[in-house]
């Protein structure tokens, strides 16, 4: 199956993705690339004061938003955040930053630095964690007008929340420049979103072809291998193939 599942990809790759219009995304991600977002929109830090997140940006900057009481994947979105930052050779803190961002306006300051305290007691990298990656709420507003800018759509469901897992990246002018889905993240792919991010550089995600052939199961909270999908690109791909083959053996029985 692993051979097949490689096979469809790299067909897929050279396909253009089928388009989702905005209106057709009720949970999930549209990407915003080299748009930017709200730099006068208000945040409240981990001391409890009110600050502009344009005053934040000065550099390459990791944008995600989760809520702190999550029970299913903002936990292993921020382990994978934290991996990929332990794991690479910039230095948080100076070379970038991540902004973690509550969408959930009822949460409050004490639970974002329980949080970042949670992670600070888990990183190799403690002390650049501690002034590079810092955790805020927000009010309802603010929260509404970062996560639209930013193409992250939820949905609530009762005390909870319906949601995927990604990183935004953003240029040290709040240009979106990547976006990165999932909850694991190769060190080296965000080191060099972050270098690309340096320079205003944006690019197209690697993941969307993932995306065409995995969806998001809202209930168990990971990404599903949608059989359906890449058993018809499957047999797209042979039943093309195998036309060319034929094609091509009757042309050499005519010469």
């Amino acid at each position: 199956m692993k051979f097949y599942t490689i096979t469809a990809l790299l067909f897929l790759a050279l396909l253009p993705v089928p388009a989702q219009s905005e209106t057709d995304i009720e949970i999930g991600v549209i990407e915003k690339l080299d748009q930017y977002i709200p730099m006068d929109a208000t945040l409240v830090n981990e001391d409890g004061d009110t600050v502009i997140i344009g005053d934040l940006i000065d550099k390459p900057t990791i944008l995600n938003f989760v809520y702190y009481r999550c029970p299913g994947i903002c936990s292993p979105l921020m382990d994978g955040l934290a991996d990929a930052m332990d794991g690479n050779d910039l230095v948080l803190g100076e070379d970038y930053q991540a902004l973690t961002i509550s969408f959930d306006p009822r949460e409050g300051t004490f639970l974002a630095v329980k949080k970042k305290n949670n992670y600070l007691n888990l990183m190799e990298k403690k002390e650049q964690a501690e002034k590079g990656w810092n955790f805020f709420t927000s009010d309802s507003a603010s929260i509404a007008r970062l996560t639209e800018a930013a193409g992250f759509r939820y949905k609530s469901t009762g005390n909870d929340f319906i949601h995927s897992a990604t990183l935004i990246i953003l240029d040290p002018k709040g240009k979106i420049t990547r976006y990165m889905n999932g909850i694991y993240f190769l060190p080296f792919e965000l080191k060099m979103s972050i270098l690309e991010a340096a320079e205003g550089k944006s690019g197209p995600t690697i993941n969307r072809v993932l995306q065409y052939c995995y969806s998001y199961d809202p209930e168990g909270q990971k990404y599903m291998l949608n059989i359906t999908k890449v058993s018809a690109t499957l047999i797209l791909f042979f039943g093309v193939a195998l036309f060319l083959v034929l094609l091509f053996f009757r042309k050499r029985k005519t010469k």
